[in-house]
């Protein structure tokens, strides 16, 4: 697949997009996450509206209040609640006394938004489509700019720069599939998504996104019509990586396939265990650095997770 490349934008400054659009990169570069999250600042007759306040993250905080200026931040919107998105959002809220919206049922057992969105609710000229897979309260929004035409606001759904990971539970591969096929049924002429620069033509690469995801189901089916494999074990055949982050980011997609294919009755589970997650957990929505900086539930399901074992059902 041919993906689209940056140069690292310069920090700390609002980057001009589409007339009346804006971006912040904020600044947290990394293989996951290219070159930093981008949020958006959109004009409108009462102020400003911010797509995605970025992580956790007092400098981009300040980055994106200094952006703003003497103009007022009206409302806040959240593409999904992956913290890499959602972490600005408390203080930002807090600063500015913005509303917030975000899909009606969120993924975050300590989140509700202010104001829940369905697929199809409008705000600010924004209108919502539910689009889940990459994370399961996953909003993109249509928007109409002057000049220009139709856009789409595509989170982590449809980048740029990359394919998304799908992570089970709150990643669902079965749900990306169909997402991506609405996509392929509209017609905005520009998607600016969560990571990266805008991306022109972008049916195309929805697409090849769809092609690419039924290729790789292909081969793991093919793998597993031989012998049966752990997770673990089909990611290393399959993608070859040696980031750490990058083969987390791996075993967690065969999984979303692995699960797939059982939701449709092609495999299933060898020792016929469904997975099981503890009420309060909350799982990291960005693989980790490194083993250090998980913490011992994440290890175990993580390590469990990678111990699945699935079999061809014939």
């Amino acid at each position: 697949m041919a993906f689209l490349t940056e140069e690292e934008p310069p920090r700390g400054v609002a980057l001009a997009v589409l007339p009346g659009i804006r971006r912040v990169v904020a600044r947290n570069p990394s293989v996951m996450t290219y070159q930093g999250t981008n949020t958006y600042l959109l004009d409108g007759d009462d102020g400003l509206t911010v797509i995605d306040p970025g992580p956790a993250d007092e400098v981009h905080v300040a980055d994106v209040l200094r952006a703003a200026g003497d103009v007022p931040v009206r409302r806040i919107v959240l593409t999904h609640t992956h913290s890499d998105h959602y972490g600005a959002l408390p203080a930002l809220a807090a600063k500015t006394g913005a509303a917030v919206y975000g899909y009606k049922k969120s993924a975050r057992r300590d989140f509700a938004p202010q104001f829940p969105l369905d697929d199809g609710d409008e705000v600010a000229g924004l209108k919502a489509l539910f689009t889940p897979g990459h994370a399961a309260d996953h909003l993109s929004f249509e928007y109409f700019v002057a000049g220009t035409g139709k856009i789409l606001f595509s989170g982590d759904h449809v980048m740029s720069w990359s394919s998304s990971i799908v992570s089970p539970p709150d990643g669902d591969m079965v749900a990306y599939y169909r997402s991506l096929e609405l996509l392929l049924a509209r017609d905005e002429v520009l998607y600016l998504g969560g990571h990266g620069p805008l991306l022109p033509e972008p049916r195309i690469s929805v697409k090849e996104l769809l092609d690419h995801r039924k290729m790789r189901e292909a081969s793991i089916l093919e793998a597993v019509k031989v012998q049966d494999w752990t997770v673990a074990e089909l990611a290393a055949h399959l993608y070859h990586k040696v980031d750490f982050r990058l083969k987390m980011a791996a075993q967690r997609n065969v999984l979303a396939h692995l699960l797939k294919l059982e939701h449709e009755g092609i495999v299933k589970q060898a020792d016929g265990a469904a997975m099981e997650v503890p009420d309060d957990y909350v799982p990291d929505d960005l693989p980790p650095a490194d083993e250090k900086s998980i913490g011992k539930r994440d290890i175990e399901i993580l390590r469990r997770d990678a111990e699945r074992r699935f079999v061809f059902l014939g």
